[in-house]
């Protein structure tokens, strides 16, 4: 029996509001099929838990299930359950809720908002995902009885001016919601929701790992034994093709998250890891991982074997995914893992994480931060875990994610020890093979409180650089950074283990004693006394090019070296500014003079026999040209270096 029907006016803002979440809201209209089947599903979770708390309630929770119903001569989709189901006040409360008074203040917010995030944020908070379904329908039909009630509801709108409530007997515990689809329009993005490969692909995308089946009747058509003559005509059909209709259940219901660990195989790790990453090989290290308490997820993430072709690409994206209660929510979730761990790629699946825009759009709240939080913790702890057990494994992984994962001492201060425990670099201390940080200091010898490394574009380069000559001599261990990101992380992190960070290419250096001999005071003072008068002259001839001519403690067989001071930008650092567009002023560093070589030696004689010798100037512009060289930088003017080397070549011979 059917009562009359009670027929309502939406207020005028209503329907401007209504309009917003049509047009405006959602970017993509398959969107409404995953609503409607998580709304499903949360009904089915509601029928099962109550009757669990109501023996009374006399529900039916054998065989709880979504049901599709495609009808291309009606041009209806209906998305059934025999969930829990709803009262006639629970449908005004919870399907209504867009016409409840008190709707026009909050349009008078969204009009007031900024931005559009701002809009999203207000209109998410009057949980509007069934009214998704009206950007593909034209009508919508929801008939509806709730668990342990006789009488059953109907609510029907066009989502204009109108809707109507009407009391319905005979109907089945649970929910149908019907929709009267709009035709297809591919301009408008109005796919064919009726056609089973579209239904397929939906449920496969947002809803396949949802608990419950997912089921719709499918035709499927047989054709009859055919014959055919001995000359090669064509087949004719003895038999008429015979229709037959099924019901298929169209996810696959397995979220491996959401078993234990001791009940998953190796081979569905890797099976469903190939399925999310489209990565042929196995993954290095899984991480499975869940969360009680008052926020309660779980998590299934890998690190792959090898780094992805896009890694350092600007459209490479980070590679986890959200789920809500199995529910797809989004690919690339960039709040749940940090920019510098891209390559992870997995699934957290959240139990009541909060979204707006019904599961759309995702809140930056504080439930987010933990566990982007403790998602960061557990993968830099596998990466240690994978360091501490077994070396050369993760000497490959180094290999693959170094660079990415040394940005890290970019972004993240929170996990800088974290993520220094975790780098490896080349070092003077052996030539295969690279060492820790850690390692390092262990090594390091007595009286020794800092932790030298030198950049440069190769370690060759590197390896001969005048920088490195006194320690070489010396035996002190530096490192080999020769990654365009170490140039910066490097000079911003202070200190490791309470070990400062210095570059042997920049301020004074300390190695206990001078690099020319006993370096006691006395030899010191006699030394500044030789060169008081070269010093100064040096400065002010290379005035353009350096800020002070000094001599150097670290120098053993070159002639020159040029340093910056403690907080100076490297000229690399420079470069990679220039490259991004970005103008540097141009920073003067310092030439320091090895005072033992015969090149300074005899320059300092030929200044103080005549220091107004006109060829000194260019000398000095030699010596300025052949540090910078040797550093591999660029040189000022190359046409005039080559042409001042020629003539004192020429003028030697």
């Amino acid at each position: 029996m059917v009562s009359s029907v009670e027929t309502l006016e939406f207020q005028a803002e209503t329907r401007q509001l209504l309009r917003l979440v049509i047009h405006s809201i959602y970017s993509n209209k398959d969107i409404f099929l995953r609503e409607l089947i998580s709304n499903a599903s949360d009904a089915l979770d509601k029928l099962r838990l109550e009757s669990l708390t109501d023996p009374d309630l006399g529900a039916d929770t054998s065989d709880l299930h979504i049901l599709l119903e495609a009808d291309r001569d009606a041009r209806t989709l209906t998305v059934r359950d025999n969930g829990i189901g709803m009262s006639r006040d629970e449908l005004v409360e919870l399907i209504g809720t867009i016409a409840k008074s008190g709707t026009a203040g909050l349009l008078q917010k969204i009009k007031e908002a900024e931005d559009a995030a701002a809009a999203q944020h207000l209109i998410g908070q009057f949980g509007v995902g069934f009214y998704s379904a009206f950007m593909v329908a034209d009508k919508v039909t929801l008939r509806t009885r709730r668990a342990g009630t006789a009488s059953g509801t109907q609510w029907e709108s066009d989502g204009e001016g109108t809707y109507e409530i009407q009391a319905v007997d005979g109907l089945p515990v649970g929910t149908s919601v019907t929709l009267h689809l709009k035709p297809v329009d591919s301009e408008d993005g109005l796919a064919d929701y009726l056609a089973e490969r579209k239904i397929r692909q939906i449920v496969k995308q947002y809803s396949d790992f949802i608990r419950w089946p997912i089921r719709m009747a499918v035709e499927r058509t047989a054709g009859g034994a055919g014959t055919g003559s001995e000359s090669g005509s064509d087949l004719e059909s003895d038999a008429e093709d015979v229709t037959t209709h099924e019901v298929e259940t169209l996810n696959s219901m397995k979220a491996l998250w959401a078993r234990p660990r001791s009940e998953v195989t190796e081979a569905e790790y890797n099976e469903f890891y190939r399925q999310i990453s489209h990565d042929w090989l196995d993954p290095a290290e899984i991480i499975h991982m869940r969360a009680e308490g008052n926020f309660e997820y779980e998590a299934l993430l890998f690190i792959p074997s090898q780094a992805p072709f896009d890694l350092f690409s600007r459209e490479s994206k980070s590679g986890v995914q959200l789920y809500v209660k199995r529910v797809f929510i989004m690919d690339d979730c960039e709040a749940l893992m940090p920019n510098y761990l891209r390559f992870v790629k997995g699934v957290v699946d959240a139990h009541d994480l909060s979204l707006n825009i019904s599961r759309e759009i995702l809140q930056q709240d504080r439930q987010i931060r933990s566990v982007r939080r403790r998602l960061v913790k557990k993968v830099l702890g596998a990466l240690k875990s994978v360091r501490t057990k077994d070396a050369e494994r993760y000497a490959k992984l180094w290999d693959q994610f170094g660079r990415v994962l040394k940005e890290g001492l970019l972004e993240d201060t929170d996990n800088t020890e974290a993520l220094l425990e975790l780098v490896s670099a080349d070092s003077t201390h052996d030539k295969a093979k690279k060492t820790s940080l850690r390692e390092y200091v262990e090594r390091m010898r007595e009286g020794q409180d800092a932790i030298y490394y030198l950049t440069g574009e190769t370690r060759a380069m590197v390896e001969n650089s005048p920088h490195m000559e006194a320690f070489a001599a010396k035996g002190y261990e530096v490192l080999i950074l020769t990654d365009p990101v170490d140039e910066v992380w490097a000079d911003q992190v202070p200190a490791f283990d309470g070990h400062r960070l210095q570059s042997i290419a920049k301020g004074q250096v300390d190695l206990g004693d001078a690099a020319d001999g006993d370096g006691d005071a006395e030899a010191e003072a006699r030394r500044d006394e030789e060169f008081a008068a070269l010093l100064p002259w040096l400065t002010s001839s290379l005035s353009d090019q350096v800020k002070e001519v000094r001599l150097s403690s670290r120098l053993t067989t070159s002639a020159a070296c040029i340093v910056g001071d403690a907080h100076d930008m490297t000229p690399t650092l420079e470069k990679m500014y220039r490259a991004m567009g970005q103008e540097m002023p141009p920073v003067k560093r310092i030439l320091e003079l090895n005072p033992a070589h015969p090149l300074i030696t005899a320059l300092r004689s030929a200044h103080a026999a005549n220091a107004d010798d006109p060829a000194l100037p260019e000398i000095a512009e030699l010596v300025y040209g052949s540090a910078l060289l040797a550093e591999g930088g660029d040189l000022p003017d190359p046409a005039r270096f080559t042409r001042l080397l020629t003539d004192r070549l020429t003028r030697g011979l």
